[in-house]
């Protein structure tokens, strides 16, 4: 029988590279990879046509397609996360001084209300800070990925080509999430952000999940083995990458290698670990934050949300 030929996005990245490179391929299918400059262009897409038969995806992104039936299902491979204490910035024209003086205020959001970076963030001030995000409008500078999604009513977008470090600098936002604001003054909410980033990681394990992979369902019925062919790919190119990344000169480390790095210098493990088991906390979490923010109506169990036949693997 032909090989699958899969149609497939994912960003360039350390941890990516032997996929791209050829020197790792699944055994049952081989990945047809297209670069798509903008990769929320790609989310996009596959959320709205199913354009790809295997994409990279915003984690809070697939949960709320998936809550309203897009045809895809998540692999559990991660292939991003990031430190998000310093994506919420202010400015002294705002007049915001600690993370409670955002309540009756409006916080600009950069791109839409769902984007991943954002729900992070309001955890972080929500279980944190004590805010009640409930008390905040929420401002997004764009649409949501997900067409269906009705944001709640605290959330109220700006005017099309809304400039947010102009409305931040003005004292009309309070704040600003996920943007990064070249302006002076314009400075992190949460003090030394990446200390605090550092500190929750050690402290709670907190090390959230940006993006992972989906693939379309059509395949994945069609081929029962393919989930864990693809998981296993992902998960050996990986290994590669993390066996590679201690011997890398400091100028041809990326942000991303020296923020892995340091994650696997001060947890002494894997800084991108994949599989449910290992990262069920930080799901959990992430998905009691996504009904808080009224993101999802329901909780979903992780069964519900990862391909049959990756439930044990870890990679």
């Amino acid at each position: 029988m032909p090989q699958l030929r899969l149609k497939t996005v994912t960003r360039t990245q350390g941890a990516n590279r032997a996929l791209k490179d050829g020197s790792v391929t699944p055994r049952s299918a081989t990945l047809e990879l297209e670069e798509v400059p903008v990769l929320v262009q790609a989310f996009r897409r596959m959320v709205r046509q199913l354009e790809y038969d295997v994409c990279e995806m915003a984690l809070t992104t697939y949960l709320c397609a998936k809550s309203f039936g897009v045809a895809f299902t998540a692999l559990p491979v991660f292939l991003v996360r990031g430190l998000h204490h310093g994506a919420i910035v202010t400015h002294p024209g705002a007049g915001v001084q600690r993370p409670e003086d955002l309540h009756g205020r409006t916080v600009g959001v950069n791109r839409g209300y769902t984007v991943t970076t954002g729900v992070w963030a309001r955890a972080i001030l929500a279980a944190e800070h004590g805010v009640d995000l409930d008390a905040i409008t929420w401002a997004p500078s764009g649409d949501e990925h997900v067409a269906q999604y009705r944001a709640p009513a605290n959330v109220v977008p700006l005017a099309p080509g809304a400039d947010l470090g102009e409305l931040l600098v003005g004292g009309e936002l309070a704040a600003v999430v996920g943007a990064d604001l070249d302006r002076a003054g314009v400075v992190p909410l949460i003090p030394e952000p990446h200390k605090a980033a550092l500190e929750a990681l050690t402290g709670r394990g907190f090390y959230p999940i940006n993006h992972l992979v989906v693939v379309r369902d059509e395949l994945l019925d069609a081929h029962p083995e393919l989930a864990a062919d693809l998981f296993q790919a992902f998960a050996a190119a990986k290994q590669r990458y993390l066996e590679q990344l201690p011997h890398l000169a400091p100028a041809d480390r990326t942000a991303t290698d020296r923020l892995l790095g340091e994650v696997w210098s001060v947890t002494g493990s894997d800084p991108l670990p994949y599989g449910i088991e290992p990262n069920r906390a930080v799901l959990e979490e992430l998905i009691d934050h996504a009904v808080h923010q009224k993101i999802l109506d329901r909780r979903v169990g992780l069964t519900e949300l990862f391909a049959a036949g990756t439930e044990e693997l870890v990679g």
